[in-house]
């Protein structure tokens, strides 16, 4: 298997390197070719492994590639771990990036720049798989700023466009304030335990239960402020409330960008770590409860901002964001095979639905606003199909008695379910913070679905579709779609949407007893709690069906203010426009963000540009000393004559003033 590991990991490396400086001399079809050919390579080979670790045919293996530091008692080599948590996140990896990878052929065949385009995708992939196959922690930060690095280049990738650059900006700095948290834990977990062997510290973390170290001058657990530094980076990489800012504004980047990296891999990366460091995280009881009640938070928080916004990548964009705070408070309260669960069933609904809304934008002529659609189910009916799917999936429609339903029914259902079984006080909250997320969950997706496939076309408002046609409404006549028809996109394009669909119904049904009942399959690789998932079998069956109560509620909600009767949203605005207002502009987190740190810190830099800068190094330096000895040096090259006798003269007068002053 030694072989095949390092053929998964580095295939994408060799196809970004060629494709990268190749770029334009080995032309665009190469470039795809070799990309793509590469990631579809890494994908076949990761799929036998995770069969392999669920037939329990596969153990853990830790592949060595070099050597790479040794420094006093700082020592640690480049090695590749796999071991089921590595193989569920290789199968998710590289199975959407190699999908996206296919999708980009058709979305990016008008782009000049697509083999530049193309090796960034596939160092993405590679920095990712760097973080998952980590075997200490410093192998596990290198992948962790390498897709960090990754995501400022693809999200930028298009660096005329204004916002594009501004985007990438906000996701690298917000990105950089939780890295220094998890910088942090990553040194003190060495400073406790000697070692970045991420083995060696599970083996130890429970024996340091109970002890104590110092910090901003207090007494405080170890464990909990290890566990908590080490979650502020898991907060920033997974957008939790408070550094959620970037991953919204992410959405500038191109489609298959936002699929890949915001919804299946790079913000699953905490917590993925998080569960790779889990028996750390039991040992700190405090930072637990901390996860749990950031997740539920934002679980809660980001549903409400999805039900207002008009963007359609910004309304899967804030869902991917609440998804995520259900992976979080799963892990919180110990059921960590359900948060990986939830993270590899949501891979493939929200990788289909970002693509899906990928290809409605490409319909429309990149229009992205759902008020310019409608009616498009008709125009677009693969599409159409495959969102409807992915829809299903993430509301969770499904029965419980019935042992059926699609993929986000089982994974969600059984979150809500170990939170409830968990029996505590923050757990409890996570439930009904759960729950109300799975209502908003159902309004905004069909919502979204209403807007986009149903109601009367209403594209003829756009001006940016009749700019780009060519026709105005009064040039169109009577033709009601203002001269322009929606199409159906290019066969690369719909190939992955009906593989994604695929595991949007069946991921949930064919992987459940093995993610949530299977003790031997999680073996070694993370804490599972075997009292949890047996107690949350057990819960009453109202707990069972309030998701798909608070679904078909939501799903009645939006059908009425978006079919039967739209005036409804209007008056609601007309009445409540505070509360819309409020949560259209994301609970005003940017504008807070900008009153306390931005124009602080511009103001602070324009202190040290004016008074710095101007008033005291330009003042006393070109403008002043370096002024003074330049005015002197023009005046001294004026005596500079060339002359022998001038200088003998001017020595002859320097000796008699000496002379005379010796003597006086």
């Amino acid at each position: 298997m030694e072989t095949q590991i390092l053929l998964i990991v580095f295939a994408p490396l060799v196809a970004a390197i060629i494709a990268g400086l190749g770029n334009r001399m080995l032309g665009n079809t190469i470039a795809k070719s070799i990309t793509t050919g590469g990631l579809f390579l890494s994908a076949a080979l990761s799929w036998p492994i995770f069969i392999g670790f669920l037939t329990g045919t596969h153990t853990a293996e830790v592949v060595p590639v070099l050597q790479w530091v040794q420094s006093g008692d700082l020592t640690f080599d480049w090695a590749l771990r796999v071991d089921a948590l590595t193989a569920v996140m290789l199968v998710v990896i590289n199975s959407v990036s190699a999908l996206v990878h296919l999708y980009s052929w058709g979305y990016m065949e008008e782009d000049p720049d697509q083999p530049r385009f193309f090796a960034y995708l596939s160092l993405f992939t590679f920095a990712m798989l760097m973080l998952v196959t980590a075997d200490n922690l410093v192998q596990m930060f290198f992948g962790w700023e390498g897709v960090g690095l990754a995501s400022y280049l693809l999200i930028g990738f298009w660096f005329k466009k204004p916002s594009a650059g501004a985007a990438a900006i906000k996701a690298f700095v917000v990105n950089r304030v939780g890295d220094l948290g998890f910088m942090l834990g990553i040194f003190g977990t060495f400073l406790v335990f000697q070692t970045t062997s991420i083995p060696e510290i599970l083996a130890a973390s429970a024996g340091m239960s109970g002890s104590t170290i110092g910090f901003l001058g207090m007494r405080l657990p170890t464990m909990d402020i290890l566990c908590f530094l080490l979650f502020i980076g898991a907060m920033g990489k997974s957008a939790q409330l408070g550094l959620h800012t970037w991953l919204p504004d992410a959405m500038e980047g191109p489609t298959p960008v936002s699929a890949l990296i915001h919804a299946a891999t790079m913000v699953t990366a905490g917590v993925f770590m998080v569960c790779r460091l889990s028996p750390m995280f039991e040992a700190a009881p405090t930072a637990l409860m901390i996860v749990t009640i950031v997740g539920a938070a934002t679980c809660f928080f980001a549903a409400t901002i999805g039900t207002t916004q008009w963007d359609i990548k910004r309304v899967i964009a804030y869902s991917t964001c609440s998804q995520l705070g259900y992976m979080f408070f799963a892990a919180g309260i110990g059921a960590y095979g359900v948060a990986m669960f939830h993270l590899f069933t949501h891979a493939f609904f929200k990788a289909l639905l970002f693509l899906g809304a990928g290809s409605v934008i490409h319909a429309m002529h990149h229009e992205q606003d759902m008020r310019y659609y409608g009616g498009l189910r008709k125009a677009i009916p693969i599409t159409f199909v495959a969102m409807l799917l992915g829809t299903l999936a993430i509301t969770g429609l499904g029965v419980y008695h019935l042992g059926a339903g699609f993929a986000g029914f089982w994974s969600k259902d059984a979150i809500l379910e170990a939170a409830f079984a968990r029996g505590t006080t923050t757990s409890t909250i996570a439930f009904w913070a759960g729950v109300t997320a799975a209502l908003l969950t159902s309004f905004y997706s069909w919502r979204l679905m209403f807007l986009t496939f149903w109601g009367k076309p209403r594209w003829i408002e756009s001006e940016h579709i009749q700019h780009t046609v060519h026709k105005t409404p009064e040039e169109a006549g009577e033709d009601t779609t203002g001269g322009y028809h929606p199409h159906e996109s290019p066969i690369a394009m719909l190939i992955p949407l009906v593989v994604l669909s695929t595991g949007a119904v069946l991921a949930g049904q064919v992987f459940a007893p093995s993610f949530i009942d299977d003790a031997s399959f999680w073996a070694g690789s993370i804490f599972y709690n075997e009292n949890l998932i047996h107690a949350l079998h057990e819960v009453p069956y109202w707990v069972k069906y309030s998701a798909f109560v608070v679904m078909v509620l939501g799903f009645i909600g939006a059908y009425i203010a978006y079919i039967a009767k739209p005036d409804i949203p209007a008056k609601f605005v007309g009445t409540f426009g505070w509360l819309h207002n409020f949560v259209f502009r994301k609970w005003y987190f940017d504008e807070l963000y900008d009153a306390i740190f931005v124009k602080p810190a511009f103001w602070l830099g324009r202190q040290f540009w004016k008074l710095g800068d101007i008033g005291v190094i330009d003042r006393f330096g070109p403008n002043g000393i370096a002024a003074v000895v330049q005015r002197g040096s023009v005046a001294a090259k004026t005596i500079q004559s060339g002359y022998l006798y001038t200088y003998a003269l001017i020595m002859l007068l320097g000796l008699i003033a000496a002379v005379t002053y010796v003597l006086l």
